[in-house]
């Protein structure tokens, strides 16, 4: 499995990182990029960590109510995007691996994993809680 960073993952992560994304253009596209760019380069955890932690700084940069960050949401994604680089060969850009896995556009597909009361809840903000639906499945990096 090969999955790289085109010109312009590196150039969307750095400008992300350093505050230059406006909300509007954080779209759930985006959102999945961005988790793209940290797993094609990390293990799930730091891939977590890392988007976390651009995360949190979106939002205290942007002025957004802390409450909007969703532990939950946020290592879900990774594991799902994780998932879907373990089945795709190669990609040689987020663009072309989002391409062709446009399931990961459906910005619902969570809830074929959680049930809303377990995903909305204030636990699930706070922390990950695992599906009480379907297993994310896993892969070791």
């Amino acid at each position: 499995m090969k999955h790289d960073l085109s010109v312009d993952d590196r150039h969307f992560r750095a400008e992300f990182e350093a505050g230059r994304i406006t909300p509007a253009a954080f779209t759930h596209r985006a959102h999945v990029r961005l988790a793209y760019v940290y797993v094609a380069e990390n293990d799930a955890d730091t891939a977590a960590a890392l988007m976390r932690d651009a995360l949190l700084a979106f939002i205290r940069t942007n002025g957004i109510d802390a409450a909007k960050y969703h532990e939950t949401m946020t290592r879900a994604w990774i594991l799902a995007v994780r998932h879907f680089m373990a089945r795709t060969p190669s990609s040689a850009s987020a663009d072309e691996f989002i391409d062709a896995n446009p399931v990961l556009l459906d910005a619902k597909i969570m809830m074929t994993h959680y049930s809303a009361g377990v995903l909305f809840s204030a636990e699930a903000r706070a922390r990950f809680v695992e599906p009480d639906l379907q297993a994310i499945p896993r892969h070791d990096a």
